[in-house]
């Protein structure tokens, strides 16, 4: 069965192929094959190698500044877990893939690392048998020393902390008592500064995790030894706490706020800086005032009591006569007929008779023979008024404001002159007036507190601003991404160094034919004839190049070409 055409013609190219590469490396000899070979192996490792750390990613810091303890451990736990890791140049950070970092600093946290390098109350754990008091003591100091360096290292400035307790043996006599002690070195983050209200906060933790110490015995140092337990501003030398000094500051920056608010659609944002001062006053004061006033007035006179009494007394007529039941019989009247008229009043004229009638004093009423004489007559009266008592208590808040300065610096009005250039103006006086207004109004002036506001138009200058960031050359991220550049740089350097200098010199020698070289038979000329118009062009040179050494081949062994010619015509008619 005969072979289809297709598949004859694609036998013949692969012979042709494998002739046309028999024959370049014919060209070359034992050394230029090696150093062939070798490029080759080198490129080829190369671009693998780089793909392979491509994929496999860069490496990020785990942990940092860790004790030995803690590093034996977490690599302990990261050959278990077949976690790729490097240490950095300096051995003082253990790195791990990128893509990996949080996962791992979970899992190293389940499992309490890093310990910090100080050991906690876990010591307490594994008390051997028999231990002595003092070695028990000992522990026990060490485990809160351990405790109390954990807790300040998660403050966020601070990256690491010691702790040393100096905890005195208890004495029964109270001369002899001693209150334990505390000093804490700090490292701090390399630009940050802790507050003083930081400052406070630690010595106020180590003091109350210590019976019977107090925070003045607490003594607290950064790593350059500066002695921060001492560290004061000048509000609280001034007697503020920093609770206080925040309330001055957010009283202050409310009232900035507010004049910047209603000047900035007026003047244009960045036109207008305004600085606040305020006297706060946070002292605090209780008072209890009872005041009272007369109560003479009638028409408000109020009574609470009111207590009268009236009596009436007479002498009466004196007893006479034998003792017996006759003798207390009140006398007869007298039978004869008055000869004087009475007096006024029912008195009886002078020398006569008692006049029978009536008396009523006092509320008393008797017959007026029973009464003798003289009769004197009481009159009692007792009048109790309410006082007019007023009681008062009084506290007064603290924070109240006692009085706030302002001073607002207003930009001229920037306007655009004829000739198009920028130039500025200064405000009218009715402009300046109505910032005035505004800005009492905003800040809530008070002319009976001593309020004052000062408001001035001028020129601001324009300042440069200074670039206090990073430099461009300290910048983690651009040092990260050029040691990326070089690295990755390097390499294509080295794979085109091979390809240019070395394999394209060779792959050239290959392809171009010696000197005299004869095509002894018709395949053989066709497989160098073939090599030759496959090969693509270089330039003007190489084609001439190649046209002159076909033309050579043409006149040394013309039949040989017509061969080649016949068999070119024969597989395109087929």
């Amino acid at each position: 069965m005969a072979a289809s055409p297709d598949t004859a013609a694609g036998a013949r190219s692969a012979d042709g192929t494998l002739n046309r590469l028999r024959l370049a490396l014919a060209r070359l000899d034992n050394q230029q094959k090696l150093v062939l070979m070798f490029a080759f192996a080198a490129v080829i490792t190369l671009v693998v190698g780089t793909a392979l750390w491509s994929k496999h990613g860069d490496f990020r810091v785990l942990f940092s500044n860790i004790s030995e303890r803690d590093g034996g451990a977490i690599i302990s736990s990261l050959e278990q877990l077949n976690v790729p890791y490097k240490f950095s140049d300096g051995g003082g950070a253990i790195l791990v893939p990128s893509d990996r970092v949080h996962e791992i600093r979970l899992r190293m946290a389940s499992q309490g690392l890093p310990k910090g390098g100080a050991v906690g109350f876990e010591l307490m754990e594994n008390q051997k048998f028999g231990i002595s008091q003092f070695a028990e003591q000992v522990n026990y100091q060490r485990a809160l020393e351990g405790e109390l360096s954990r807790t300040i290292q998660s403050v966020g400035a601070i990256q690491g902390a010691r702790v040393h307790l100096a905890i005195p043996k208890p004495s029964v006599f109270v001369r002899e008592e001693q209150k334990p002690s505390a000093s804490v070195l700090l490292n701090v983050y390399s630009g940050r500064v802790l507050e003083p209200a930081q400052i406070a906060g630690i010595q106020n933790l180590v003091a109350s995790s210590v019976p019977q110490m107090p925070a003045t015995n607490v003594a607290i140092l950064d790593q350059t030894g500066a002695m921060l337990s001492q560290l004061k501003s000048k509000h609280m030398d001034a007697g503020l706490d920093p609770t206080q000094v925040k309330y001055v500051n957010e009283i202050e920056g409310a009232v900035i706020k507010r004049i910047e608010d209603i000047l900035t659609p007026i003047v244009g944002p960045g036109n207008a800086k305004v600085q606040v001062a305020a006297d706060i006053d946070f002292s605090q004061t209780e008072q209890t005032a009872e005041i009272h006033k007369p109560n003479t007035t009638p028409p408000d006179v109020s009574i609470r009591s009111q207590q009268s009494s009236e009596t009436a007394s007479a002498t009466a007529t004196a007893a006479v006569g034998v003792p017996g039941a006759l003798t207390n019989q009140p006398p007869v009247p007298a039978t004869a007929p008055l000869t004087q008229p009475a007096t006024a009043g029912g008195a009886p004229a002078a020398g006569g008779p008692p006049i029978s009638g009536q008396i009523n004093a006092a509320g008393v009423q008797a017959p007026i023979t029973s009464v003798g004489q003289p009769v004197s007559t009481r009159k009692d009266s007792t009048i109790n008024y309410e006082v007019d008592r007023t009681v008062r208590h009084t506290k007064q808040s603290a924070g109240v404001v006692r009085r706030l300065s302002a001073a607002v610096v207003v930009n001229h009005r920037k306007e655009v002159g004829k000739d198009g250039k920028p130039s500025s103006k200064p405000l009218t006086e009715n402009e300046i007036k109505q910032i005035n207004d505004l800005a009492r109004e905003a800040m809530g002036f008070s002319k009976d507190r001593g309020d004052t506001l000062s408001v001035a138009n001028a020129s601001f200058t324009a300042v440069e601003r200074a670039d206090n960031g990073i430099p461009i050359w300290k910048d983690p991220d651009i040092l990260y991404l050029l040691k990326d550049l070089v690295k990755y740089g390097a390499i294509a350097a080295i794979i085109a160094y091979l390809l240019l200098k070395v394999v394209k010199p060779l792959i050239n020698t290959m392809m171009t034919p010696r000197p005299g070289e004869q095509y002894s038979h018709a395949g053989r000329g066709a497989s160098a004839y073939d090599a030759m118009a496959n090969d693509e062009p270089r330039g003007p040179t190489q084609f001439e190049g190649k046209l002159a050494q076909a033309k050579g081949v043409a006149s040394q062994d013309p039949k040989a070409v017509a061969n080649i010619i016949k068999d070119w015509t024969g597989s395109n008619a087929g």
